[in-house]
């Protein structure tokens, strides 16, 4: 017999299975949006090069286009990767591009500057395509969940950290009625990750922070939960391609996108 006892073994109750109850999850009142790389991503850059310059009455090849369109991502293009290096007569407008307009252009016409294009008034045409509907895609799955939102009775905002207005995209796209409010970084003087930003587009749209979800693509959207949001980060896509918005739907509606 053993110095000590064995403990005794817990008892199995007889009868079905027990299944483990998950939490329960908070109802979603409304929905806030990042707009760049959550709603819809900026043009091809080898196509913005090329339009642009068209605007300014060159032609270019798509060679000489892809060349040019490397380098102005490099040095810095709104709605793409951050510039590697923001030349120091530049920083005073790059910290404030998202709260004021001037600023905002300013900051982006003064890095697509520092290449070399060859094409005189390049970098304004390029800063004027961004300001235009078509300097944009919308994602595919964009329109559907925006949609079944609406129908389902659930208010939507846009939060954005941005330096210029795009209600003027939605009203393009056709999309414009099932947005119910745009908070703006440059409107309210506000960047994300500031939990005020969140705050005013719930209060916007007349709902507890509890009650919202925030969607968007970057640890920056995910800040709304230090306002009391929840948040879905969702990877950021090419134009043109799915950017996984049906998880919204799951969330949001209960239901599979």
């Amino acid at each position: 017999m053993p110095d000590h006892a064995e403990p005794p073994k817990p008892r199995t109750p007889s009868g079905p299975a027990h299944a483990i109850t998950a939490p329960p999850r908070r109802p979603v009142e409304a929905v806030l949006f990042d707009f760049h790389g959550t709603l819809a991503q900026v043009e091809d850059p080898v196509s913005w090069v090329i339009a642009g310059a068209a605007e300014c009455g060159t032609a270019l090849d798509r060679g000489r286009a892809t060349i040019l369109a490397d380098r102005l991502i490099t040095a810095g293009r709104a709605g793409g990767p951050l510039p590697n290096r923001i030349p120091p007569q530049l920083a005073e407008v790059w910290a404030n591009r998202d709260l004021y307009e001037y600023a905002h252009r300013a900051a982006y016409t003064g890095l697509a500057g520092t290449v070399n294009t060859g094409v005189e008034g390049l970098a304004e045409a390029l800063y004027e395509r961004l300001l235009r509907p078509e300097g944009w895609v919308p994602y595919p799955d964009t329109p559907g969940a925006l949609h079944s939102l609406r129908e389902a009775g659930v208010p939507v905002a846009v939060v954005s950290n941005i330096g210029f207005d795009i209600r003027p995209f939605f009203a393009a796209w056709g999309l414009d009625h099932l947005i119910d409010a745009y908070v703006l970084s440059y409107e309210v003087g506000r960047c994300k990750p500031d939990p005020d930003i969140f705050r005013r587009a719930c209060a916007a749209l007349r709902v507890d922070p509890e009650r919202a979800l925030m969607v968007g693509d970057s640890p920056a959207d995910a800040g709304a939960v230090r306002a009391g949001c929840a948040a879905l980060v969702l990877p950021a896509a090419e134009a043109g391609r799915p950017n996984g918005l049906g998880a919204v739907l799951d969330l949001a509606l209960g239901r599979a996108g």
